[in-house]
């Protein structure tokens, strides 16, 4: 007998070898009807697994939340028979399932369309109906390759091929159709539900390597229900609206071009944008203690030998040399990828004692990393970035506070932006990593403190987690995600402990009792990316930005050239009250000047006709609004100049 150990912590008896499918039937017939796998100890299986041992127990239902990969990872299968069915003598390679839906990696001589989809769509659709059961064999590594051998799968031969000699596979069955695949599985293709959508092809080399063939992939998401389908579709739909490059070009803030891979040409008004967003960023800085730095672009890789980054980063970073043919120096230097070596060097320049600390630094640091061109996205995935970073030096006394005060810096800074849904995790030691266990664990322990601490501080409002084994490679960290105007999520700020960059470079400080010591170093960042934080901001704001971001805050027009000269002293005086301000003098109906500035997202245009001008009033109209209303000048630039002042110096006035 064994016993296993229910969710309300009650304790029963079974003989072993009992499935999960018996227990749910046993406990009721709508329970097994609404099962679709079950937990032993925390771990997702199959309901047909037999039971052998004592654990804790959970039947999950369909409408469970871990049921929903489930569903993706079954439709993946069901969508593979599908195109085998349509198609005969395509092979199937992976098909695993990826944030908010599916995918599955197709070898074909003719390459799937889009116009393909419907089709396969509809197969799907038919396979489900016909309710197959999952069900599991076991096969040996010498079968397997053998059977997939002799139905042409090479793929499938060559994913045989690579699992260790002796090891026995998992074989799933829908009906007559069989797949490789380590599961668990649902119970049939019918729960899967009717709430799924093929959603786009795209080429894949297999393996991911360019050196491979070429193969066509399918991408599919799956819900638990419609109403979950049609919100995911809806937003796909609003995110489409608010590309911010689609947006860049309408507002005229930045473009990319091939010379210049993964790296931004801003124009005017992006750069405008890209100034507020440093100012605000200094502006918060410098009444916390921080100290502005700027460390070198180019360094030797003797430095980043040091740091760890040349050993466990070298393929993400750009190496440099003299190009001259007679150069004397053949030293290699590399193109920091961060800034935390030459802050450590800028530590370490003169003798720090305990009552220095914490030291804090920070930089808007322009570096670089290699990414792949596939995977560059405008202002989203870059090549050459800004990053808002800082190091903080200090004891291991003052680690907890000073990442509690990052996290009030971190958190009052997206609420300036509007975003208050903040979900905050831990990331603990991967596999590869530096330093000794003692130092991690150390580490881990203070940060799991302050972890419980912000979500007491916040009365939960801030939800938090693990992320087991995503840590840096140097020491765990805070990983802060925020959720936009369409619900996306998007991680930003981190917050990171290291013992051992300092120590990897005789960092230290004199202590109290006179002897040195390795400070701990804290790396932290906020905005991230300051390019990819401005595309969460322009895709947040669908371009309808705050009047104190706004890259244009105020256009100035006229209804007739009889106000030509008030318009100019207009925008005389709303420039010289530090409003961002142009005009637009031009010979065209103002209708077609209002819809244009629309089309570009000014927040605010001031229409002035001849009777304004006599009045010395001005027409207000609002971007998304039809309605204008009359102010006087004066009337208008207070109300403008009030709007347009940032939130922290708002506070600050409150303050005072």
């Amino acid at each position: 007998m064994i016993n296993l150990t229910f969710p309300d912590g009650s304790v029963r008896q079974f003989d072993a070898g009992v499935t999960g499918r018996a227990i749910a039937e046993g406990i009721s017939k709508s329970l097994a009807k609404k099962s679709v796998a079950m937990t032993l100890d925390g771990v997702l299986t199959d309901l047909s697994n037999p039971i052998h041992q004592d654990a804790k127990l959970e039947i999950v239902t369909r409408d469970d939340p871990r049921a929903l990969e489930l569903i993706r990872h079954d439709a993946a299968h069901v969508m593979a028979e599908a195109v085998q069915e349509l198609f005969p003598g395509t092979q199937c390679t992976i098909g695993p399932v990826i944030e908010n839906g599916f995918f599955y990696d197709f070898a074909r001589n003719e390459p799937f369309t889009t116009e393909d989809l419907p089709k396969i769509e509809q197969k799907m659709r038919e396979i489900i109906t016909r309710n197959a059961h999952f069900t599991k064999e076991i096969w040996s590594r010498d079968k397997a390759r053998q059977v997939f051998a002799d139905k042409g799968e090479a793929f499938k031969v060559e994913l045989v091929d690579a699992i260790p000699a002796g090891q026995d596979l998992k074989i799933y069955f829908q009906g007559d159709w069989f797949d490789l695949c380590r599961g668990p599985h649902m119970a049939s293709t019918g729960q899967i539900g009717s709430a799924f959508k093929l959603m786009k092809v795209a080429g894949a080399y297999w393996r991911g390597d360019s050196n491979n063939p070429m193969l066509t992939r399918i991408y599919g998401t799956a819900w638990h229900d419609q109403v979950q389908l049609d919100a995911y579709l809806h937003m796909l739909e609003e995110a489409e609206k608010r590309d911010h490059r689609k947006l860049g070009r309408e507002m005229d803030l930045f473009h990319f071009q091939e010379e210049g891979p993964g790296v931004v040409f801003w124009h005017a008004k992006g750069w405008s944008m890209f100034q507020e967003l440093i100012a605000y960023m200094r502006r918060r800085l410098r009444p916390l203690g921080y100290q502005e730095v700027n460390a070198p672009q180019l360094l030797d890789k003797s430095l980043w030998e040091t740091s760890g980054h040349w050993g466990w980063y070298k393929e993400n970073m750009f190496a440099a040399q003299s190009a001259g043919e007679d150069t004397e120096d053949e030293r290699v230097f590399a193109i920091k990828p961060m800034n935390c070596p030459g802050h450590v060097q800028i530590f370490k320049h003169g003798l720090k004692s305990y009552r220095d600390l914490p030291l804090r630094l920070a930089e808007f640091g322009n570096v670089h990393r290699y990414e792949p061109s596939g995977a560059l996205h405008g202002l989203m995935r870059v090549r050459g970035f800004t990053q808002d970073d800082a190091h903080i030096f200090c004891t291991e006394e003052q680690m907890a506070e000073e990442c509690l005060k990052i996290n009030e810096l971190i958190l009052s800074t997206y609420a300036d932006f509007g975003f208050e849904e903040i979900v905050v995790k831990l990331s603990t030691r991967p596999e590869k990593r530096v330093g000794s266990d003692e130092n991690w664990d150390h580490a881990e322990e203070v940060m799991t403190r302050v972890l419980k601490t912000i979500e007491e501080q916040s009365g939960g409002k801030i939800k938090t987690g693990i992320l087991e084994g995503e840590g840096a490679f140097y020491g765990p960290k805070f990983e802060y995600t925020l959720r936009d105007a369409i619900g996306r999520e998007w991680q930003c700020g981190t917050t990171q402990v290291d013992f051992n960059l300092p120590e990897r470079f005789g960092a230290f400080y004199v202590d109290s009792d006179g002897e040195k010591k390795t400070p701990v170093m804290i790396h932290r960042a906020i905005c991230g990316s300051m390019e990819r934080f401005l595309g969460i901001l322009i895709e947040n704001f669908a371009g309808h930005f705050p009047l104190w971001f706004a890259p244009q805050q105020v256009v100035v027009t006229t209804i007739t050239s009889e106000a030509d000269g008030y318009a100019e002293e207009v925008l005389a005086k709303l420039r010289k009250a530090g409003l961002r301000a142009e005009i637009d003098l031009r010979n065209e109906k103002i209708n077609y000047k209002v819809r244009e500035h629309s089309v570009a997202k000014v927040p605010v245009i001031l229409v002035c006709g001849k009777r304004e001008a006599e009045e010395r009033t001005v027409n207000i109209r609002r971007l998304g609004s039809r309605d204008q209303v009359s102010a006087t000048l004066d009337q208008a630039i207070a109300e403008l100049v009030a709007e347009a002042t940032p939130p922290d110096l708002v506070r600050e006035k409150l303050d005072a």
